[in-house]
């Protein structure tokens, strides 16, 4: 094979590994949402499919696969078609350039081809060089979806779900791009290898520590930007029945679901990765390579999924008026403040201790 043939079969390999794992992670996240929740409302939960219901999410996908497809008579067909299909293209998208854990050797087996043995690779479709560039523009794409279908229905309380989704994503990219700012400027790079790599050593080293304000912002954008509790305005069940998605039915409202979760997801792995250490372990003897590194970078995006399931049924929904406020009058403060006294005190830095001139 010609060398742009092995790495075109690499990069087709990486996106099956990566789609696999994601639909994977979806079906799970929603049995272990559910299990939770239930436990914290003295509920049983799924558990009739399966061992403790754990084939429940392939019973729910062989039914929504069957389901007959409903669509309002007054909607604009091909918009309310396309719209599922862009909020999960888009989902999936920022996942490109995002790694799933660190770099590892493919073992030496004599039965696969010379140039794959011993070869170091990473579970990262691209490895650009404008990384969380690329992510921010791919997610601020996402709302499209969301907005095309609350539009599309032709149904009030779809289209309130999609001016709900577009004015809360606006109001807090902003602050979530903040959050990023410094961390970006600690690791002079937009690539997440490097940002990951900047926090090695031990944990006090991780950027949840050393950015602590900048960590709090983005798990709060963050989380609005998915539209989890508290911030789920765009669905508030109990005001407008489902908002952006009550008029879909079938697999089309299975994808807008799956475009939701693999967000969640994308969420947590970012979260592990620019805060949390990605797959460094805090402390400098335990190896930060290998099948360790990856159970340890693994159960720390657990950990933060959980923290959102945690979330959802512990919190109530914010007022519309309160997330607005939350967002304009809290969040980006605080992050553009964060920004400016973290470069100051880095500048600095640099001029006392640092050889600037």
């Amino acid at each position: 094979m010609t060398p742009f043939s092995q790495e075109l079969l690499i990069a087709v390999v990486k996106i099956a590994v990566v789609i696999g794992t994601l639909l994977g992670a979806f079906s799970l996240m929603t049995w272990i949402e559910r299990r939770t929740l239930a436990f914290m409302q003295y509920r049983l939960g799924p558990n009739r499919t399966g061992p403790f219901g754990l084939f429940q999410p392939i019973a729910d996908g062989i039914k929504l696969f069957f389901k007959e497809e409903a669509m309002p008579a007054a909607a604009d067909k091909w918009a309310f078609l396309a719209a599922p299909v862009v909020a999960v293209a888009t989902a999936l998208l920022a996942t490109a350039v995002i790694p799933y854990g660190p770099p590892f050797s493919l073992p030496g087996w004599s039965w696969l081809p010379e140039w794959l043995q011993a070869r170091d690779v990473q579970i990262l479709i691209a490895d650009l060089e404008v990384g969380l560039l690329f992510i921010f523009a791919v997610t601020a794409l996402g709302v499209y979806g969301l907005v095309l279908a609350g539009w599309a229905a032709n149904s009030k309380y779809s289209l309130l779900g999609g001016l709900r989704s577009s004015a809360q994503m606006f109001s807090y990219e902003l602050a979530l791009g903040f959050s990023w700012v410094t961390l970006i400027l600690a690791a002079q790079s937009f690539r997440i290898n490097d940002i990951v790599a900047d926090q090695a050593g031990w944990f006090w080293n991780w950027n949840v520590v050393l950015h602590f304000p900048a960590f709090l912002v983005y798990f709060l954008a963050a989380s609005a930007e998915v539209a989890r509790i508290p911030f789920d305005l765009p669905e508030g069940e109990s005001e407008i029945v489902a908002g952006f998605h009550t008029e879909y039915s079938s697999m089309r409202f299975a994808l807008i679901q799956m475009g939701e979760y693999i967000n969640l997801i994308t969420v947590a792995v970012l979260a592990t990765n620019l805060f949390l250490g990605g797959w460094n372990p805090g402390i400098p003897a335990l190896p930060a390579t290998g099948l360790v590194a990856f159970v340890w970078w693994g159960a720390k995006v657990a950990f933060v999924l959980f923290v959102f399931i945690w979330l959802r049924g512990t919190l109530p929904r914010f007022r519309y008026d309160q997330l607005m406020q939350f967002g304009w009058k809290v969040l980006i403060p605080v992050a553009a403040v964060w920004v400016m006294l973290w470069a100051t005190g880095y500048v600095a830095w640099l001029e006392l201790w640092g050889g600037g001139s």
